[in-house]
């Protein structure tokens, strides 16, 4: 059975920092491209990172040089470090597991982890 657990969110004011992390099991996590994708109240889910097998990254436009996605395959985790937090990325994010570079979102996906930003 695939879990992915997601631990780190919170309130923090405008143009602070979190990271969030990732932690899957019942997946081979090395062969497993993973994402992270937010929904803020009202919208649609977004892609907001992905990182490949190979450790290549996408990002969506909004977030970019301020959003790192990075992996860990030892530990099996993936984690978001967010900086310069603005308001509108108060949302509800989500760890993905199983996409791919060409198409990110896979099959699995966590619980997800509230991300609140006060301006």
């Amino acid at each position: 059975q695939v879990q992915l657990a997601e631990s780190g969110g919170g309130l923090v004011q405008s143009g602070g920092s979190l990271r969030l992390s990732c932690a899957g099991s019942g997946i081979i996590f090395s062969s497993t491209g993973m994402g992270w994708y937010r929904q803020a109240p009202g919208k649609q889910r977004e892609l907001v990172a992905f990182i490949s097998v190979g450790g290549f990254t996408l990002y969506a436009d909004s977030v970019k040089d301020r959003f790192t996605i990075f992996r860990n395959n030892a530990q099996k985790t993936v984690s978001l470090r967010m900086n310069s937090l603005k308001p509108e990325d108060t949302a509800i994010y989500y760890c993905n597991a199983g996409g791919t570079l060409r198409t990110p979102a896979g099959q699995y996906w966590g619980q997800g982890t509230q991300v609140t930003v006060s301006s």
